[in-house]
Formats: C-alpha cells, structure tokens, sequence
C-alpha cells in the first residue's frame, strides 16, 4: 500500500465520458449517472483501508445527496489480476453487503481513469450540473479512522455548494489513500 495525496482541483476541467459495465454487467455512461443539480465520481475499491474506513459514511452520504439530486458513480480500476480482492465478483458483494446506493463500475482497461488522472483510491470528482470539475479533496477531515462528531463533511458540504451555487470551494484538503494499482504496460 502506498500512500497516495490527490493533486489540486482543477477547476473547469470537463468530465469524461465513459461507457463501463457494473457488478451485474450492465454498461453505464457518464450521462446514465449524472445528476440534475451536480454528480460525483469516484474511484474506490474494495481492499484499501482508506476506503474501507470511510464506506458505511460514504453510502449514507451518497443516500442523502441523491435526494438532492446529485447524481453518483464509483468506479474501480485496480488491477484485479495481482490484486483479486478486488475483481467483479468482489465487488458485487461488497456493493450488495453495503447497499450501495450508486452503480459500481469496472474499469478494466483502467483508461478512464487514467482519462481522468485518478491516483488513488478513494479519490472525489466532483462537477457542477455543467460537468465542470469543482471539488477534488477529501470525504471529511479525518481521513482514514474512526469518525469523530467534530469531523467536517468536506465532500458533501462541497457537494451542497456546488448544487446550490455552480461553484466548488476555493480551499480544498486533498484525499488521500492508496495507489491505484496500475497493470503493467
């Protein structure tokens, strides 16, 4: 596991489309996940402890922002051959085990997320209704641990903000978490 920190936002950057199967291979686009008011890409995976500290706050925060109407994809683009625990089959149970309220993708190829500069997992995209990128940072202040009640809800204070103005915040605290696990080329 390497520690890995998200680079600055950079705002305005478009999203990029993508055409990837989920854990029952069914294909979703970008315009399939996109919400009215704003919509939040996400690389995650199934093994990193980053990932997994923050899972149960994420679906819950991910619920909540849906009736909001933004929109949500999580997308996994790890190497499934040296890292297995992380294969469809894998990811069907974790995303049935934790309800997950979201499509979970597979990027086999890993070019969307290379399309996108993800680096590690968990990372945040976050786009205003426009699909213009104004948040890429942490989900909350803790990182990975245990929540504490004192712990600022970064992303989804950036996602309301985002919802309600067009506009990301101007102070931004990368994500961090493990290396996505690139195959060899």
């Amino acid at each position: 596991m390497a520690l890995t920190h998200t680079p600055l936002c950079e705002f305005g950057q478009p999203a990029v489309d993508f055409s990837l199967r989920d854990t029952d291979g069914r294909t979703w686009t970008l315009a399939d996940c996109q919400g009215r008011r704003a919509t939040l890409i996400m690389f995650i995976c199934n093994h990193c402890p980053y990932v997994q500290a923050i899972l149960a706050r994420l679906v819950s925060t991910v619920r909540a922002l849906q009736a909001e109407d933004i929109g949500s994809v999580a997308i996994m683009a790890n190497d499934t051959e040296d890292y297995p625990e992380d294969n469809v089959q894998n990811m069907a149970r974790i995303a049935q085990r934790m309800d997950f309220p979201f499509p979970y993708l597979i990027d086999e190829t890993q070019q969307v997320a290379r399309a996108y500069h993800a680096v590690c997992t968990p990372d945040f995209f976050a786009y205003n209704q426009d699909l213009s990128l104004q948040y890429r940072g942490a989900f909350d202040e803790q990182g990975k641990g245990e929540a504490r009640r004192e712990n600022r809800p970064l992303l989804a204070e950036a996602l309301r903000q985002i919802a309600a103005t067009g506009q990301g915040p101007e102070k931004q605290i990368p994500s961090m978490g493990c290396s996505i696990k690139w195959r060899a080329e």
